[in-house]
């Protein structure tokens, strides 16, 4: 979904959805389309996925917004699981799914047998770094090509000037980045027989490592100066808000926001914050700077340091050594239920005590504070404390409060 503006086209927000909640949250919190797998064909097990039930639903209530829906299926399908490809492939097409992403060449040719009505996105794991590639994608049918994680904005600027107009470019903007090339990796597989292109990585790269000398059988050696080892392998998270003017000047068409197996919290924390941040460049002037707002929202879910990944050229500084790397700082306190005699109504989530200052995730909106210096229980009678799991509290505000919105704490060290 491409808006008009003034410097021309407003790039596509493309949001992950793991399950139907999530694809939900990501549909009421601004994603102009959302990705998502079924039982099979994925590159992420770890997600709940969609049911044929879920898949309708979702691309039922996704449509009714206005919303895209595109289905992965970019594993590299073995002999047994493309056999079942076709009828799944037909199933989508039928309940009106809008693209379907491949890179596997086999697969690609059954999307255009079995989804003729559905688009062909040609998925990051086809590796494009360059046009030649690019444009024999697009003349095999695709639509739209997902380009390598490991290319810088030069690159993608002459990748643009040479290849058709009417082929689309897909970027990610946000998200876990990997230490393989554009997602093909072995490591999980020969380490844990979880098959990391079959969506099953067990992300060793994660993982804390020491160093071993041959002949010192079982001594394991600090890489750094830590007693637990150093973590070799874990790239930092990718975080390019404050860079959407530069993609979209160079002709990117859809901003993607990897994040499938993350929770619903993450989904509606970046959906609503890139939203804000691409919504934004409209009527832009030379001096564009991403809404400050955008960036705390993106520092209010758990990540690792952020980077730009490749596209300032090689990464310098985009790793973590010490620790698995995730930061930490905000908790969900309660979820919004309602509005009713001047209060909003939540259920509660995380325990916290009167006085504490909650800010306000409601979708599409600017996050705002919410005080709790009165916080009253069910019945209406005042508390110090909300502390029983599930329990509904009443908060004096101003004004209603969209259902579902999420009501946050700050988390102390």
């Amino acid at each position: 979904m491409n808006i008009s503006t003034n410097n021309g086209l407003l790039p596509e927000l493309l949001c992950p959805a793991g399950d139907l909640p999530r694809l939900k949250t990501a549909v009421d919190f601004g994603a102009d389309a959302v990705y998502l797998a079924g039982q099979e064909f994925g590159m992420r097990t770890a997600s709940a996925n969609f049911s044929k039930d879920d898949l309708k639903e979702g691309i039922d209530y996704a449509h009714k917004k206005g919303v895209r829906v595109h289905i992965t299926c970019n594993t590299l399908p073995h002999e047994d699981e493309i056999r079942r490809l076709p009828e799944f492939l037909e199933y989508v097409d039928s309940i009106g799914a809008d693209a379907v992403i491949s890179g596997d060449l086999g697969t690609i040719e059954m999307v255009k047998k079995y989804a003729p009505h559905c688009e062909l996105h040609a998925s990051v794991q086809s590796g494009i770094v360059n046009s030649e590639t690019a444009n024999v994608l697009y003349n095999m049918g695709a639509k739209r090509v997902v380009l390598a994680r490991e290319l810088s904005l030069e690159e993608i600027a002459k990748i643009r000037a040479n290849t058709p107009k009417e082929l689309e470019l897909e970027c990610f903007i946000h998200g876990a980045m990997c230490v393989s090339y554009s997602g093909r990796c072995l490591l999980s597989s020969y380490m844990t027989g979880r098959d990391a292109n079959r969506g099953d990585c067990a992300q060793p790269c994660r993982w804390s490592y020491s160093l071993m000398e041959q002949t010192r059988g079982g001594q394991l050696f600090d890489i750094t100066e830590t007693e637990k080892g150093t973590y070799i392998l874990n790239a930092n998270d990718m975080c390019m808000a404050e860079h959407l003017n530069r993609l979209a000047d160079i002709g990117v068409s859809s901003f993607k926001i990897e994040g499938r197996a993350k929770t619903e919290y993450y989904v509606a924390v970046t959906t609503n914050a890139y939203r804000g941040a691409v919504d934004s460049l409209k009527n832009r002037t030379d001096d564009w700077k991403v809404p400050s707002w955008v960036l705390d929202e993106l520092n209010k879910i758990s990540h690792r340091t952020y980077s730009t990944g490749f596209y300032f050229g090689t990464p310098q500084n985009a790793q973590t050594y010490l620790n698995a790397g995730y930061l930490r700082d905000y908790a969900i306190a309660a979820i919004v239920t309602g509005y009713e005699d001047g209060c909003v109504t939540a259920i509660l989530k995380n325990k916290f005590l009167k006085g504490t200052e909650l800010d306000c995730l409601e979708a599409e909106q600017i996050p705002f504070k919410i005080s709790t210096d009165n916080l009253l229980d069910e019945n209406g009678l005042n508390i110090d404390m909300a502390n029983r799991p599930m329990m509904t509290i009443k908060i004096p505000f101003e004004r209603p409060v969209k259902v579902g919105s999420m009501l946050r704490m700050k988390v102390e060290d």
